[in-house]
């Protein structure tokens, strides 16, 4: 008796073959030819005619759908069984083909044959093939059938067929977004090429590598993506929208169900990625992938089972730009001030490493600064990027200003690049295909780094780099009025680096008029009270601001002296308003802009504010008083009477520039004593003997030790080489300096040696009243006379001004063992008279007035002696005749 079986049609071989899969388990495939008749196959070489017609005719019929087979006979070499197929509906197979004329009748049927019921069967199917025959259906046509048929993508002009919809059928799946098609681009012509399916990354199915024969397993889901495609594809009629080709020559193309594209199924029930890579090709259509993406990973099906949803945290907040880092990274400031680095989502601007795109660096920074410096934005947090070695923590973000993307701008404009981020990551920006579709539009039309031809790099000349340099630029500026500028540093509250872009310059400018507080140069000093709230100020209104400035002088070291507007306001009366910072009344009358100023600095102590936080308005009154009583004078001319401050010190070096470095004996030095003691102990423990973690850095506290003594102290890192590991160390309580291998650096981080438990005890000071000479012989014999004196004796200094801008003591010196206290007793004196330093013509401001004359004429009568006996640098005659 036959064996019957039910099968569900998998795809179509031929007019006359099915393959067959188990109802109950999908993987298990079998062929079954249909019994008694032939028909033409399609062959790699060439299709015989009328192969495709007569395969597609059976195709349309049974794939998809379940078949009832009855098994006649078994060819026992090749194992394959022949039969008759009914379909549900109950057409009957072969029978159907044959009466439409796609298959033949075997010549050799029958022959053998016994069976009534078969010969029967036979009569029928040979009487169908006659009437078909008779009325030239199918292959009777006798004319036409073959179809041109091309395997090479090669074939297809993209360029032509680019956006085009073509009918196909889907020959074979190799895995979820790989498929053979038959594109049918003619009744005469076809194309049966690989084709990626558009927007998606399914997971590889397992597969065979043809170079070594091993087997390489599937990933995970992959399997189940290709049988899930196959289940509703292979063999069957679909549209076909070719959107371009891979890098490797590959036809990309969007698969259309009658009920849907296939990449928008696979995403949504987690068998596969959105792919970026195809996210320019697809345009806005990548919306559609991308939602059905974000509901599988919302219900953590099967790639995403381990999907971690980002936190609805994602919030958006109006902030203030305070600084532009770079073409993708801005500070911003909150409402309550805090100041915060944000990284702009899924843009990077020029890199330094890439030639192409390096030279653009500043041009981009300068887009990006004219655009939100200052400006009020909405920041929507899109993510946060761990600490990780090269980089510290940080938030990524997309910044609107005005409704205007900032991300997408600076990627429109050709100033960034976008980020290919990992197909895992989420932390991207919401318009990611967006900003795709803008850079590649930008490259087509090359705007920004994508011309190619960078505009010249905009160079600064310091003309604050010496004072010959200032004087000549003070001639121009001078002559100018509401100079365009930029502030490129805040250095301290009335402190700037400016640029000057339409002269190409950049200076150092300080504020004409005023005087601000000193701020500490590192996190770690103590600057002078209220110093840091100027800065912070100065930062917040000025800094990488467009402003105007007003020149008017320069100072002894180039500085400029000037004023600086800030939307059309004086930044200096800002600052005195505010109460951080004073009026210097002399220097704001010279410049013009005294009662401005003081009128501010009066609100400022009306309102209690910075530094007249505990301002008496009765020492006011008093001071007037007593202004009063003294006659009239300059304001550059010192009192006449100065209280006598004098201190036991000790030189501890004397610097190549010709400052002294003094310990003030006393509390400190026993403080350093002690604590020196106790350093000592502490770096003599082998269990402290660990090195710096990371290069040490400019300005960074450490212990140093000394090449001299092999003994630790307290040190400051002035300068790194880096190449060789040597830093240059000032040794903070002597203040001699030396460079060292960063091995001989250890940490100062231990609270009971910082700055803060003992001050640095090594300060700044000059010898007054005189002035070294500049011939380098000279100045090197004045300074070995110097140290001559000093070196290792008790003295005593009257400290006659302290400069606490510059940091600077200026001081007379007295031998403590030798009696006498008057000027003409002093080292000062000594020094001058011996031929080693010389009395200045021009004086600084406390040193005019009646308190100095008697101590300058002493000092001109001994220098007049040493002109007279030929000493030190008079030893040619007088040098300052010329």
């Amino acid at each position: 008796m036959a064996k019957q079986f039910f099968a569900n049609v998998k795809s179509v071989l031929s007019g006359d073959t099915l393959v067959l899969t188990s109802q109950s388990n999908p993987n298990a495939e079998r062929i079954f030819s249909l019994a008694f008749v032939t028909g033409p196959h399609l062959k790699r070489d060439g299709d015989e005619p009328f192969a495709f017609q007569s395969r597609d005719y059976l195709r349309k019929l049974v794939v998809g759908k379940v078949v009832q087979c009855t098994i006649l006979y078994t060819i026992p070499t090749s194992g394959r069984d022949y039969g008759v197929a009914q379909l549900k509906d109950g057409t009957q197979l072969p029978d159907e083909l044959v009466k439409a004329g796609w298959l033949k009748v075997r010549e050799d049927a029958g022959r053998k044959e016994e069976s009534e019921e078969i010969l029967q069967r036979l009569e029928t199917l040979r009487a169908l093939e006659a009437q078909a025959k008779s009325e030239g259906k199918g292959l009777w046509e006798g004319v036409g059938g073959v179809i041109e048929v091309q395997n090479d993508i090669s074939g297809l002009d993209i360029n032509e067929w680019k956006g085009k919809t073509v009918d196909g059928i889907v020959e074979r799946v190799l895995s979820g977004d790989r498929l053979l098609v038959r594109l049918k681009l003619s009744d005469k012509k076809h194309l049966q090429v690989m084709a990626l399916v558009a927007g998606i990354r399914a997971p590889s199915t397992e597969r065979v590598n043809q170079s070594t024969g091993q087997t390489q397993p599937a990933e995970e889901f992959g399997n189940e993506a290709r049988q899930y495609v196959e289940q509703r594809l292979l063999q069957r009629d679909v549209k076909v929208e070719i959107v371009g080709t891979s890098p490797q020559g590959q036809l990309i193309a969007s698969i259309l169900h009658p009920r849907g594209s296939i990449a928008e199924f696979l995403l949504a029930d987690g068998l596969a990625r959105c792919n970026d890579f195809h996210s320019t090709l697809l345009g806005p259509k990548m919306a559609a992938l991308r939602a059905a993406e974000k509901k599988a990973q919302a219900a953590k099906l099967r790639l995403h089972k381990d999907h971690v949803a980002k936190a609805d945290g994602g919030s958006s907040s109006d902030m203030i730009v305070s600084k532009v880092q770079g073409a993708d990274a801005i500070f911003v400031r909150t409402k309550n001030g805090a100041e915060k680095r944000i990284n702009l989502s899924s843009v990077r601007g020029p890199r330094t490493n890439e030639p192409s795109e390096a030279p653009f660096r500043e041009e981009a920074k300068e887009y990006l600064r004219k655009k939100l410096i200052g400006k009020h934005v909405k920041v929507s947090i899109d993510g946060h990027r761990p600490a990780s070695d090269d980089f510290e923590a940080r938030d990524v973000a997309t910044v609107t200003e005005k409704g205007k993307n900032i991300n997408l701008m600076l990627v429109q404009d050709g100033w960034c690049s976008v980020i290919r981020h990992r197909k895992d990551d989420t932390d991207r920006a919401p318009n990611y295909d967006e900003l795709l579709a803008a850079q590649e539009k930008a490259k087509e039309e090359k705007k920004g780094m994508w011309s190619g031809k960078p505009s010249k790099a905009k160079s600064y000349v310091d003309v604050s780099e010496s004072v010959q340099k200032a004087k000549i630029q003070l001639s121009t500026l001078s002559r100018q009025k509401k100079v365009p500028a930029i502030v490129d540093f805040c250095k301290a509250g009335s402190r700037f680096t400016i640029l000057i872009p339409r002269e190409g310059v950049k200076l150092t400018m300080v504020l004409a008029g005023v005087r601000a507080p000193r701020a500490p140069r590192l996190p770690q000093e103590k600057g002078e009270p209220f110093g840091q709230e100027a800065l912070d100020l100065a930062n917040r209104r000025c800094n990488q601001r467009d402003v105007e400035i007003d020149i008017h002088d320069i100072d002894k070291v180039g500085g400029f002296i000037g004023d600086l507007y800030i939307n059309r306001e004086s930044f200096a009366k800002i600052l005195v308003e505010e109460g951080l910072a004073t009026v210097h009344q002399y220097s704001a009358e010279k410049a013009g802009n005294a009662a401005e100023l003081l009128a501010a600095e009066k609100r400022a102590k009306e309102g209690r504010k910075g530094l007249w936080h505990d301002w008496d308005p009765s020492q006011d009154e008093e001071a007037e008083e007593e202004a009063a009583e003294v006659e009239p004078s300059n304001d550059t001319a010192p009192a006449d009477k100065r209280a006598a401050d004098y201190r036991e010190v000790v030189v501890t070096n004397i610097d190549a520039n010709g400052k002294l470095k003094i310990q003030e004996v006393g509390k400190g030095t026993s403080a350093l004593e002690i604590l020196m003691n106790e350093f000592k102990k502490f770096h003599i423990d082998p269990k402290n003997n660990k090195p710096l973690a990371n290069p040490p850095k400019t300005g960074e506290f450490v212990a140093a030790k000394f090449s001299a003594d092999g003994q630790w102290y307290r040190a400051r890192v002035r300068s790194n080489d880096r190449t060789a590991k040597v830093a240059e160390v000032v040794y903070i309580d002597y203040g001699n300096t030396e460079k060292i291998p960063w091995s001989n650096l250890r940490p100062l981080d231990q609270p009971q040696f910082t700055t803060q438990k003992l001050k640095a005890q090594a300060t700044d000071a000059v010898l007054s009243f005189i002035q070294l000479p500049t011939a380098p012989d000279y100045f090197n014999d004045a300074l070995n006379y110097i140290a001559e004196v000093t070196d290792g004796r008790s003295l005593v200094a009257s400290f006659d001004f302290v400069d606490p801008k510059e940091g600077l003591s200026y001081i007379t010196l007295f031998d403590e063992k030798k009696s006498g206290s008057t000027f003409a007793d002093s080292i000062n004196k000594d020094v001058v008279a011996n031929g080693h330093a010389l009395v200045p013509k021009k004086l600084k401001a406390w040193e005019r007035g009646r308190a100095s004359e008697e101590v300058l004429k002493k000092l001109r009568e001994v220098e007049a002696q040493a002109k007279a006996d030929r000493l030190g640098m008079w030893e040619y005659g007088d040098i300052t005749e010329d």
